[in-house]
């Protein structure tokens, strides 16, 4: 298992300062963890690190620059990598002096608006004011093929007809709320069509200004995530240039910026060594690589990123070129080890059970709500892991029994259940053997995944981790968008750098053999 991520030390100083203005364009649970992590973290390990010279006097300007540089690249890096990546309305914290004073002002106009509307005759300086933001709200989610519905709007809501009915006390402002919820259901989103006809139930005009503008506001919000989705592709490619244009202009004032990338990939070389791949193909005609073969390169590259999935984040400064990406691989190795136990306690309760409930519906996703739950919050200092399996061997031996007695079948006698229950229990040791089958199992489909990212069909799950096949490929969907968007912008470096260590493993080969 992984360390307490509240214990984490950062990584190597000399890239802190990128992820640092980075933290503040991120999800709200990730800046959390981020926080954790630099808070906690009393400074790099390596006593070897060359310190730097003295720094030079930096403008305002200069500071400003550099700050905005990094919070567009992060916030770039951030649509990319992350496929859920939406913007959300901003929420003001409850009991906030910010949130006070909006409320005020907030409930000041709309009182003043409905003050105007019940005068006699009606005044309605605030609702054409209104009307007009209105109108230039529907106008920006037309695109330039509109023509019909931008005469249209511009038709309805032409403020200076309006003005003059009010003051002709001939204005019908049902009529024009009216065409404006018509012309909303005309431009949102399916998902809007509900908030849309919750609008035509409303019957005071001032809430319904008010639900009106707040949809609207959500529209904006579904508009600015589809340009978000379309330009996702292109500011990929754009984005990583960038990155790697940053990272290099880093590592020509710290010529030392790669130590931990080589020593990350030495270690996944040796690491393939062991395993007995094959590590040198035959010579090839790539001069570049000495002789080794993209498909060496790869396998290497792909052993490494499998090495992130299983980083010691307490004691170990993680790799400069995947800093930035620090706190999703965190994320991702402790969904990944709570997924093994929810996988490790299904498969000894189906083991358990027999093929009597393997088919029964909703059998599965029962269980493994019942552990999720309970093991909601397993990498915290206060968690037990010992109890909470206690319990959880409790809940699944009443849910067996329950379902065992449903459909027709003899329930587990006291014994079965001490048995079952004390596998639960095993399953805290790190020597469970069916723990490690199935992390083992769990690594090779991930292994197999980056193997095939590039091709349309998926690897196939392997035995025993069916009932958690949905969980096991949403996270690795978002670990293949990880390292795919890392390899597109470091595979320059990670080249040169496998190409001195497979050369110089080349070398000891030929040598030992010529000894031979």
């Amino acid at each position: 298992m992984s360390q307490n991520p509240d214990k984490l030390h950062s990584s190597e100083e000399k890239l802190s300062g990128l992820e640092d203005d980075q933290e503040e364009n991120l999800d709200n649970s990730d800046q959390s963890v981020r926080k954790r992590i630099r808070q906690s973290a009393p400074g790099s390990h390596r006593d070897d690190t060359p310190k730097s010279s003295p720094s030079r006097p930096v403008s305002i300007e200069e500071l400003m620059e550099t700050a905005k540089g990094v919070t567009n690249m992060a916030l770039a890096h951030e649509i990319v990598v992350n496929g859920d990546f939406q913007i959300k309305p901003a929420e003001l914290p409850e009991h906030s002096l910010e949130k006070k004073v909006r409320d005020i002002v907030h409930k000041a106009f709309w009182d003043c608006l409905e003050a105007q509307l019940k005068e006699d005759p009606p005044t309605y300086d605030h609702a054409i004011k209104l009307l007009g933001e209105i109108k230039e709200s529907l106008l920006s989610f037309l695109l330039p093929g509109h023509t019909r519905l931008r005469s249209q709007i511009t038709e309805v809501l032409d403020l200076d007809l309006i003005k003059q009915e009010a003051e002709n006390g001939a204005l019908d402002i049902s009529k024009l709320v009216r065409f404006v919820i018509g012309m909303m259901g005309t431009l949102c989103a399916p998902a809007r069509d509900e908030d849309i006809k919750k609008l035509k139930d409303i019957n005071e005009i001032v809430p319904l200004f008010r639900a009106i503008f707040s949809v609207l506001d959500l529209m904006k919000m579904d508009m600015a995530n589809f340009a978000v989705s379309s330009i996702r592709p292109k500011l990929m490619q754009q984005s990583a240039e960038y990155e790697r244009k940053k990272f290099q202009e880093f590592l020509e004032k710290q010529p030392n910026s790669l130590d931990l990338v080589t020593k990350w990939l030495q270690e996944a070389a040796d690491d393939l060594a062991k395993l007995g791949h094959e590590m040198l193909p035959p010579y090839s005609s790539d001069g570049a690589t000495g002789g080794a073969s993209t498909l060496c390169f790869t396998a290497v590259q792909n052993q490494a990123y499998l090495k992130l999935l299983k980083w010691d984040h307490v004691n170990r400064p993680f790799p400069e070129t995947v800093l930035m990406d620090q706190t999703r691989f965190l994320e991702l190795q402790l969904e990944l080890e709570q997924l093994l136990l929810v996988g490790t306690v299904l498969l000894v309760t189906f083991s358990a059970a027999g093929p009597a409930l393997i088919d029964v519906p909703g059998f599965a996703e029962k269980i493994k709500t019942i552990v999720k739950v309970l093991l909601t919050g397993m990498h915290l200092p206060s968690f037990n892991l010992k109890e909470s399996l206690a319990t959880v061997g409790e809940k699944v031996c009443a849910e067996v029994n329950s379902c065992l007695s449903q459909h027709g079948f003899t329930p587990f006698s006291s014994e079965r259940e001490a048995v079952l229950k004390g596998q639960i229990q095993a399953v805290a040791s790190p020597d469970n053997s069916i723990c490690k089958l199935i992390d083992s199992r769990i690594q090779k489909f991930l292994e197999n995944y980056l193997a095939s990212s590039h091709q349309k069909s998926l690897p196939a799950i392997p035995g025993g981790l069916s009932p958690i096949q949905r969980e096991l490929e949403e996270i690795a969907a978002k670990y293949i968008r990880l390292v795919n968007y890392n390899k597109m912008v470091f595979s320059p470096y990670y080249d040169a750098v496998l190409g001195k260590i497979l050369t110089k493993e080349e070398s000891q080969i030929v040598g030992r053999s010529e000894e031979s």
